[in-house]
């Protein structure tokens, strides 16, 4: 009897901040697993989605924006990318066709050069430009890296979706399946509940929060005979001002980030959710290890075993 081959691995979303990386895996994977905003650097941790396809599992990485970190978190964040990127079997360096930095691009594309894994161009937002914009940008991009294919993409509509995994499925090692076939992501439900309150945060509050944003999950218990579940979360801010201003005119503010990452929490978990949040002043997390540490941002990648 001939087994089938079967065919999984690592594949690590990679690029500047913004460029649409979150949208893309979310895409890919058809849950809203990672958080997107239209601010920068909105990714801080790596996170796991697992796509599966007949004969083959896809293990995606979508990883912080790579740039240029001045405060300690910044630099942990572009460090989980890159070590990320290290261990992949497929990286999809991801560019946006509206905006495409190619100096800056070239000093990530070197951070690169140690990987194993397969490299491909992915050149996003092509919904947004005409198709004659796409060559000289090809062209520029062949002469920074040898990849293994240019690959234009909306992850928006989703065209050049299909394509854009058989490429992925043909670069893949024969290997088992990592995770069982009922898994999409290794992130824990409490991980992704701190993350819809952090994107309501960012969508709801001007541009001096959100870099100095973090949320904490308390406490998360769970009534099975009411359908319902109980959260009580944590959003740390590093000075006075930036409370208020996530407290908003008589409590309005915390209001309205409480009510819509309720609504959101109740769709994913399918369950009635009664959340509380607190607000607490941490000065300069962003800028102490131990408070990196503590609030969930490790110096160290953990490899998969």
């Amino acid at each position: 009897l001939v087994m089938e081959s079967f065919k999984s691995g690592l594949i690590s979303i990679l690029g500047r901040p913004n460029v649409g990386k979150s949208t893309l895996f979310n895409r890919i994977l058809g849950e809203k697993i990672a958080i997107v905003t239209e601010k920068p650097q909105t990714t801080r941790n790596r996170i796991l989605g697992i796509k599966h396809v007949e004969g083959g599992q896809m293990i995606f990485l979508d990883t912080p924006g790579l740039h240029q970190g001045r405060s300690a978190l910044n630099q942990r964040m572009v460090q989980t990318a890159i070590a990320s990127g290290q261990e992949a079997d497929a990286l999809l360096f991801v560019i946006e066709a509206t905006s495409p930095l190619i100096e800056e691009d070239r000093q990530m594309l070197e951070s690169l050069k140690g990987s194993q894994g397969v490299c491909f161009l992915i050149i996003n937002k092509i919904d947004l430009v005409r198709k004659e914009r796409l060559l000289p940008i090809i062209d520029q991009y062949q002469k920074l890296h040898p990849f293994q294919a240019i690959l234009p993409i909306s992850a928006i509509t989703g065209e050049g979706i299909g394509i854009l995994l058989e490429k992925i499925m043909e670069a893949l090692p024969e290997s088992p399946p990592y995770y069982p076939e009922d898994m999409i992501t290794d992130q824990t439900e409490r991980f992704l509940v701190s993350e819809v309150i952090r994107e309501k945060v960012i969508e709801r509050t001007f541009q001096e929060i959100p870099y100095t944003t973090a949320v904490t999950i308390e406490s998360f218990k769970e009534h099975p005979e009411k359908n319902l579940v109980v959260i009580q979360a944590t959003i740390h801010v590093e000075r006075i001002s930036q409370k208020k201003i996530l407290i908003g005119k008589g409590g309005q503010k915390l209001k309205q980030i409480g009510e819509s990452a309720r609504k959101e929490m109740e769709a994913f978990l399918e369950k009635k959710v009664f959340l509380e949040l607190r607000k607490k002043k941490k000065k300069n997390w962003t800028q102490d290890p131990p408070s990196l540490n503590r609030l969930g941002y490790p110096s160290v990648l953990t490899r998969r075993n």
